[in-house]
Parts: C-alpha cells; sequence; structure tokens
C-alpha cells in the first residue's frame, strides 16, 4: 500500500491549522449550525436515503459538523480524521451540543488497527480522495466496514474537474493532469483555505493525488462491491475555478455564458 507517509504528514500540518481556523469561518456558519438551522445537503440527503437507528462511518471528517448531523438524524455514528485538533474540536463541538457520537484520530489506512466493526453505511464527501495516495488501498479500508446489505456513498470533486486552472480567471483552462502519477501534484497555498481566503497560514505546502473515476469505480469493484449508481452534477461545492459564482442554492456554478460541465459525483454502492 503506497501510503507515501511524510507527505501526508505535511497535508495533516496543514488540516491541523486549517481545523483550528475553519469554525470561526462564514464557509461553516457553526452559529447557525449550533442552532440546528443548517442539515446535510440535497445531493447528500438524495444518495444515503433515511438512516435512523442505522451505524454510520464518516470518513475524512474534518471538524464533525456532517458526523453530527448524521446523529442528528438518529444514525449512531463514528466520525474519521488524521488531523489531532480536527478531531478535538469535533469532539468538543459534539459534548457543547450534547450530542452522542465518537471520533477517532486515524491516517485512514492505518483505520484497521484501531477499529474492527462494521457499518450500514460508510460514507465520505467534499474534498476527499484527492489527499490519498493509493486508491486501491482506500477501497479495501472503505470495504472492510461495509456489512453485508450495507452501504458505501461518496460525494466528491470529479476527477475530470481537477485539471482545470484554479488560478486564472480568464476563463477555463487545463492545468494539471487528468491521470494519477505517483508523484503528486504539491502546491503552496498563499491564499488562505477554501473557507478562508485570505487568511495567512503557516502550512502552506500540500500534496495531491488525482484519482480517475475509471480507477474509483474499478477500485471498489475489485474489493468486491457492487455499484448502484454514478451521477453527475454542474456545480461544485466551492469555488473550484475562479470564475465560478455562488447561487442562491448554496452552490457554485459556472457563468450562464458556458456551456454546463460537471464538477462533482456521487457514487453508491452495497456490499
Amino acid at each position: 500500500m503506497n501510503t507515501n507517509r511524510e507527505l501526508m504528514e505535511e497535508n495533516r500540518a496543514h488540516w491541523d491549522e486549517a481545523a483550528s481556523i475553519h469554525p470561526a469561518t462564514e464557509f461553516y456558519d457553526v452559529p447557525a449550525f449550533k442552532r440546528g438551522e443548517t442539515h446535510l445537503d440535497d445531493l447528500v440527503m438524495s444518495q444515503i436515503g433515511d438512516v435512523a437507528g442505522q451505524s454510520v462511518l464518516h470518513l475524512q471528517c474534518h471538524f464533525g459538523m456532517d458526523t453530527i448531523r448524521f446523529a442528528r438524524l438518529g444514525a449512531t455514528v463514528i466520525g474519521v480524521d488524521f488531523s489531532p485538533v480536527a478531531i478535538q474540536t469535533a469532539r468538543d463541538l459534539a459534548a457543547e451540543l450534547g450530542v452522542e457520537t465518537r471520533f477517532i484520530e486515524s491516517n485512514i489506512y492505518d483505520l484497521p488497527d484501531v477499529l474492527d466493526e462494521p457499518f450500514d453505511l460508510v460514507f465520505t464527501s467534499y474534498g476527499v480522495i484527492g489527499w490519498l495516495p493509493d486508491i486501491k488501498g482506500w477501497a479495501q479500508v472503505v470495504a472492510r466496514y461495509v456489512k453485508p446489505g450495507g452501504r458505501f456513498v461518496i460525494i466528491e470533486a470529479l476527477p475530470a474537474a481537477w485539471p482545470l486552472d484554479d488560478e486564472r480567471d480568464d476563463g477555463l483552462h487545463i492545468r494539471y493532469p487528468y491521470f494519477w502519477q505517483p508523484e503528486p501534484l504539491t502546491s503552496e497555498y498563499e491564499g488562505g483555505t477554501y473557507a478562508a481566503e485570505g487568511v495567512e497560514i503557516t502550512n502552506k505546502r500540500t500534496h495531491n493525488w488525482n484519482h480517475p473515476l475509471g480507477d474509483i469505480i474499478t477500485a471498489l469493484i475489485n474489493v468486491g462491491l457492487t455499484i448502484e449508481h454514478v451521477g453527475e452534477y454542474a456545480y461544485c461545492a466551492w469555488r473550484a475555478v475562479p470564475i465560478m459564482a455562488k447561487g442562491d442554492d448554496g452552490w457554485w456554478w459556472l457563468p450562464p455564458e458556458y456551456p454546463a460541465l460537471p464538477f462533482l459525483f456521487s457514487l453508491r454502492a452495497s456490499r
């Protein structure tokens, strides 16, 4: 399993800092969340269905807002993230709200060392697998936790959107490779994070790997999961390219003069 430990540690340092900044941002709107005014979005809800009474494993949960939302829907839920800052923030948030959840600090590849139980639903979403070097190893971990009759759901940036230049504001331009490469795309964040644009951060260096959709689907099939649905959507949960604008629906869209292009995909699989 190619886990590139040193590179993932640099990513973890970046996410530790992000997790200390993000709870105060408008992007996450934690005050409204605490009041119960924000919920799992419509796309997520359309893919997960009714989770009341089910066990849920939420992978790469950041500081736990969606994990807590699952609990509010009646699920028994565990959130996992490799950032100790994110996990502590999640635990504090759940305790403040009196919501019963469990959070585990773990690199996703190491999770089988600390968690053994299967789940009705394994879930992950929005900017997760690009931080992982080994999609086959990821699929093995996912499949390990889907119980017979259980489901896996991912909602993520469409891999075909990753090659677009995320800095130029004069249209759509190809900048990055589409196909997976063993050497990551290494970036230096100069403008904060996706949720805190313009905020100065110290841990700027990050590493990403793009995984083609065919690789993702094949990896899941090869570990024994059955693909039931793949959907594509012409909007994004964040500003994927500078020319996108946020609509009244809360999603980011290309300007109307551009043809519709997919930026997100959903995938459901079962055992």
